[in-house]
């Protein structure tokens, strides 16, 4: 895309969704960083299921660190990966107390020091926490952006480097969460709902996939008959 059609395409994705924000249920950094590190690999409404009880019995660093990974992993059973976040999630708690005072960092070299925490996972923290100008690509973001050509890259922090440069400023707060809701919901990976797709004028994939029969039958149907 040129400059023209990213700015063009953006504005469109952020007319039809002016406040994007995460699925994933927090109370402040701290849950939203446990929140983060649990949604690897799971669904945001999977985690948000089992952090509504994790978080009810322990939502600060020392009561993760008191609850212990039995008792985190006793919420945690129907994610995958488990044990592993379980873990985490305790040892991550640990370091926070010994490392940070029991707060979150907001620098990413800390962030990313911790277990389970790597470099998308910092990039929604700080972003969504703290306000920075970060843009995690997860697969939504990838898949979207190489496809429409928004920002194209071979891997996921050649993406994040392209959208920095290339988006506008003023859409840098919100652009994580506008693009990946936008790519779970009408960017989809097997069949992207293209005839729905309010940036489609500026999107350069080439194999736009047509509206389903029905809709197209709808749509003839509820159009008034010339006289």
């Amino acid at each position: 895309m040129s400059p023209e059609e990213v700015r063009k395409f953006l504005q469109a994705l952020a007319r039809v969704n002016p406040s994007p924000k995460s699925e994933l249920e927090y109370r402040d950094p701290f849950t939203l960083l446990v929140a983060v590190v649990l949604s690897a690999q799971t669904t945001d409404v999977q985690v948000n299921r089992a952090t509504r009880t994790l978080f009810a019995e322990a939502s600060t660093p020392q009561a993760i660190l008191a609850l212990g990974e039995e008792g985190v992993a006793r919420h945690i059973r129907t994610l995958g990966l488990w044990r592993s976040k379980a873990r985490n999630v305790v040892e991550l708690s640990r370091l926070l107390i010994e490392r940070h005072g029991g707060k979150v960092p907001t620098d990413r070299k800390a962030l990313e020091a911790l277990p389970g925490v790597g470099r998308k996972t910092a990039n929604v923290v700080l972003n969504a926490a703290f306000g920075a100008h970060t843009v995690a690509v997860d697969t939504h973001v990838f898949r979207l952006c190489n496809r429409s050509g928004l920002a194209p890259g071979a891997t996921p922090q050649a993406v994040e480097e392209a959208l920095l440069t290339r988006a506008p400023p003023e859409f840098l707060p919100h652009l994580h969460h506008l693009l990946i809701l936008h790519g779970r919901y009408v960017c989809k990976a097997r069949k992207p709902e293209c005839w729905r797709c309010v940036g489609a004028p500026w999107c350069h994939y080439p194999a736009k996939t047509p509206p389903p029969l029905e809709a197209t039958l709808t749509s003839k149907a509820a159009t008034p008959k010339r006289r």
